[in-house]
Parts: structure tokens; sequence; C-alpha cells
């Protein structure tokens, strides 16, 4: 059994309309095959020429951005966590100011601070 046969089997078994969007299709797929591979398409259908150096080729390129995008996240986080502390260290200095922290508590949470 040849493709055709399995296509005229498959046409006489479909309601008419959608025997006639199947025909459609394999005319369009026909004809792009033929237009971009010529006579070959008739010998070969559609070859997958080179896909492995293509997907090898997307994923470095994944790859190079995910590096990028991950430095960019690492500089974020060191940035913030640096204002962070800063921020927290000015903060201890008011309580221990205002009085609300006794100077040992503000030694242990400097002490906390200078560990991140």
């Amino acid at each position: 059994m040849t493709g055709w046969d399995v296509l005229n089997e498959t046409m006489k078994n479909l309601p008419s309309i959608a025997a006639g969007i199947l025909l459609v299709a394999v005319s369009v797929i026909f004809i792009v095959g033929f237009g971009r591979h010529g006579i070959n398409f008739l010998k070969y259908g559609f070859k997958q020429i080179a896909l492995d150096s293509s997907l090898e080729k997307r994923f470095d390129d994944f790859e190079k951005r995910f590096d990028k995008l991950e430095a960019r996240i690492e500089a974020i986080e060191t940035n913030h966590f640096g204002h962070l502390k800063n921020y927290l260290g000015i903060l201890n200095g008011v309580l221990l100011d205002k009085q609300i922290i006794d100077n040992e508590t503000k030694a242990r949470l400097d002490n906390e601070l200078r560990g991140m």
C-alpha cells in the first residue's frame, strides 16, 4: 500500500468538507516542499538538514543569554544587600541613640550584619 492509497482511502471515509481541507493542506505542503527542494522533494521529502547543529546553536545562544541574566541578577543581589546592610547599620545606631536597644544588643546586631 503506497501513500497515495492511504490518501485515497482517507478521502473516501471523510466528510466532503474535511476531505477538501485535507486536500488543500496536502497541496500546500507539496507546493512549499517543491518550492524549497525542487525535484528532490519528490525523492526525499522534507529532509532535516543539520538539525543537530541548529539545535546546538540555539542552546548555545540560550546558555549565553542565561549566563548574562545570571550575572545581572548577582549584581542586583550584591547591590541590594549592600544597601540593606548599610540601612540596617544606620538603624542600629538610631535605635541605640533613642535608647531602645543597649550597646550589647547593638554589638550583636552589628556582628550579625558583618556575617552576611
